[in-house]
């Protein structure tokens, strides 16, 4: 959220963690929506009314989905408008079930990645030394010796920040 706010657009924030997301707002997220209090339809017709009562575009909108959850990608998929882009981020061995002749309808893209480039560190480490991207309150730093105890809470969705296993 912060590199996209960064670079100049005007960002939306949606999760299912109500806590997760009014961090965002303090950090790039102009307004955050739960995605638990909105079917589909619904959840695009909020952004939607977002954008239009801030004059931003209505179409072309790009969707970073970093939940790694079939129902986050889901959602994802269904904020797709004309001209949009969705990024996959997150990763999730659940099976999805969509509809891509949506791509082929909006004239969307859809792309996934596997993490930063090594050719975008330089950029991206640029972006938090010039205190655009701020880390510490995404991450947390635990001793190496509770891995175990840091993976089972990373799979049963216990973490707030971003685990940093030390030595």
């Amino acid at each position: 959220m912060q590199i996209a706010a960064a670079m100049g657009p005007t960002v939306v924030a949606v999760d299912v963690d109500t806590e997760k997301l009014q961090k965002q707002l303090g950090y790039g997220a102009s307004i955050a929506l739960n995605a638990a209090d909105y079917d589909g339809r619904a959840l695009k017709k909020a952004v939607s009314t977002f954008a239009a009562e801030n004059n931003l575009r209505q179409t072309e909108w790009v969707v970073f989905e970093c939940s790694g959850t079939a129902a986050g990608q889901s959602t994802a998929f269904g904020l797709l408008t004309h001209g949009g882009y969705i990024g996959v981020v997150g990763f999730t061995m659940a099976k999805q079930e969509l509809r891509l002749s949506n791509l082929m309808a909006f004239h969307a893209r859809a792309q996934g990645n596997w993490g930063c480039s090594p050719e975008h560190y330089a950029a991206a480490l640029k972006l938090v030394m010039d205190g655009k991207v701020t880390m510490a309150p995404f991450v947390q730093q635990y001793p190496l010796d509770q891995i175990n105890e840091i993976f089972t809470a990373a799979h049963e969705h216990k973490l707030s920040a971003r685990a940093i296993l030390v030595p």
